[in-house]
């Protein structure tokens, strides 16, 4: 009985050890569908979703915290890639959050090269230094509309992109859009 008893331990003793060396070699860190989520998402971090950036968004969605419907920048294409993702239907983007392309354009005139809008923008897309002119780098810039509100001078314009063909990008392979222009490569 006792052999039985020390055999039964030595075997649950290993099975443990086993247990706990595979938890700590094949961990996952983070959630799995909130990076695929990310990925899908446009990165503008324009917090027009109600979150401060797309990452929070995609792990609110990703929990069941938030609707796939809340991104502007993105449209109907992100909010389709995400129903697809998630097994679920496609829903109509939320009231208010469906807008036209638009892009920043500082008035260089009335510049006065204060910096708010420098740290407004999210991704970087405006250019200039202090006391000195500004300027919008367009096909980095993604119409947030956040640099508009800090301007003490009201230079900066939200203005619509065309759709014409010099604006035009390839799609990702599973459909969403490409927001910013991929360089030319050039053949010899």
């Amino acid at each position: 009985m006792w052999v039985a008893i020390g055999t039964m331990a030595l075997l649950a003793a290993l099975l443990g050890l086993a247990l706990g060396y595979a938890a700590l070699r094949f961990r996952v860190e983070g959630n799995p569908i909130a990076e695929r989520i990310d990925q899908i998402l446009p990165q503008t971090q324009c917090g027009q979703c109600g979150y401060p950036g797309c990452r929070p968004y995609a792990e609110a969605v990703a929990k069941g915290e938030a609707e796939i419907n809340r991104c502007a920048p993105g449209g109907e294409p992100v909010v389709s890639a995400l129903a697809d993702l998630l097994g679920r239907d496609p829903m109509p983007l939320a009231e208010g959050a469906e807008k036209p392309k638009e892009v920043a354009r500082i008035d260089e005139q009335e510049c006065i090269g204060c910096t708010l809008c420098l740290q407004a923008c999210p991704v970087d897309a405006i250019v200039g230094a202090a006391k000195s002119m500004h300027t919008v780098i367009t096909a980095e810039c993604t119409g947030c509309g956040l640099c508009v509100k800090p301007c003490p001078v009201e230079c900066i314009h939200m203005d619509p992109v065309s759709e014409g063909l010099e604006h035009w990008r390839w799609p990702y392979p599973d459909g969403t859009p490409r927001d910013i222009a991929q360089p030319a490569v050039a053949t010899a």
